[in-house]
């Protein structure tokens, strides 16, 4: 099978980021793709496992050198993916599972028509405020904007291939996983099927010959 993405997307707060790292869980089909970011990292963060946290200048110089495949600005910090990433995983034959914004969602896809996209929604309003709000250590000021931010971001749906309603997060990462399984079996993405196609088609038409040659020697006996 020939490796693709599957991207996430959704409004800040729909869980998308929690939904990919669930999915990778006992699978080893799938490849996590880190992103890299400018914001400050959190107390409980990784470098390198939760994001790759970079200093602005070091995202701009590495954006302008055209180490991303995707980027995008949001908060007044940048966000992007790593080319380093997709190589990597592909590498190891699996599929790259990105959580990405809807502006890098749309450089994927206008790179890669073949991309998998998927936008997570929140089951209500109340739900997405709650998650938008729930960390409380913001400006009130940034935090409403991100609010509005996230109802435009609703629109794009129109976009994206699937929409999975993060009701019960169980429930999401498994029709995540459904719609993974069936995607794979795309005649697209499986980079074997023209060789075995074509081996077929010729067995079929041996075997009609075959057919053809017996009732020819039975006509002439």
């Amino acid at each position: 099978m020939k490796p693709f993405f599957l991207v996430l997307s959704a409004p800040s707060g729909g869980g998308k980021t929690t939904i990919a790292k669930m999915l990778l869980q006992g699978r080893e089909d799938l490849g996590y793709s880190v992103s890299a970011t400018t914001r400050p990292k959190r107390p409980d963060e990784r470098d390198g496992v939760d994001y790759h946290f970079l200093t602005r200048d070091e995202f701009i110089r590495r954006r302008d050198g055209g180490e991303f495949l995707e980027w995008a600005t949001y908060g007044g910090e940048l966000y992007g993916t790593l080319k380093s990433e997709i190589e990597r995983i592909f590498a190891s034959g699996r599929n790259a599972v990105l959580d990405v914004e809807i502006e890098g969602a749309r450089q994927i896809r206008k790179n890669f028509p073949s991309a998998l996209l998927l936008f997570v929604l929140p089951p209500s309003a109340e739900a997405l405020v709650d998650r938008l709000t729930g960390r409380k250590t913001e400006d009130p000021a940034l935090m409403r904007a991100r609010i509005f931010r996230a109802a435009d971001e609703l629109v794009a749906i129109e976009e994206y291939d699937y929409a999975i309603f993060n009701e019960d997060l169980v429930v999401a990462v498994a029709q995540v996983a459904a719609i993974l399984e069936a995607e794979s079996w795309r005649v697209a993405r499986q980079d074997t099927l023209p060789d075995f196609i074509a081996q077929l088609r010729n067995d079929v038409v041996k075997a009609a010959e075959k057919i053809e040659k017996r009732k020819t020697l039975t006509r002439d006996s």
